[in-house]
């Protein structure tokens, strides 16, 4: 086996020739020591890594682009959302027209529904962003 932190092979080897120094009386707290030891590296690790991505995330900000940012038509929860709420309101908008309109009213209110959802779901669509470009833009 490789040891990819030599530091911490030698702590592991310490601790096994403790143990056999000891004996098996002292294991729980050889080990214990040991996985403290490797708990301590990995939030060191985990700390350099948030850093340098943060780092990296504020570098990217300070040179005028925009941070990690949704997908074009947002998050599957943003557009389940959308099409929950839009089927909810279909209902009183349909009774609404069928009351006043009748079939027609019906229609006219299901037509509604569709565009609304229909423009949503345009957002994701990817030939409507191929066409864009940052260049594009107008301020």
């Amino acid at each position: 086996m490789e040891a990819r932190d030599p530091e911490l092979r030698r702590e592991l080897d310490a601790t096994l020739k403790a143990r056999a120094e000891l004996g098996p009386d002292y294991e729980t707290a050889l080990v214990d020591s040991f996985l403290e030891k490797v708990e301590q590296r990995l939030d060191g690790t985990l700390d350099r890594r948030m850093r340098r991505h943060l780092a990296e995330q504020q570098v990217v900000v300070a040179r005028g682009g925009a941070g990690p940012a949704a997908p074009p038509g947002g998050t599957f929860g943003e557009r389940f959302g959308f099409a929950t709420v839009s089927l909810v309101l279909a209902v009183p908008l349909s009774a609404i027209g069928v009351a006043n309109a009748g079939i027609e009213g019906l229609v006219v209110a299901w037509l509604g529904v569709f565009g609304v959802n229909a423009v949503h779901a345009a957002r994701t669509w990817p030939w409507s962003h191929a066409r864009r470009h940052p260049s594009d833009r107008r301020d």
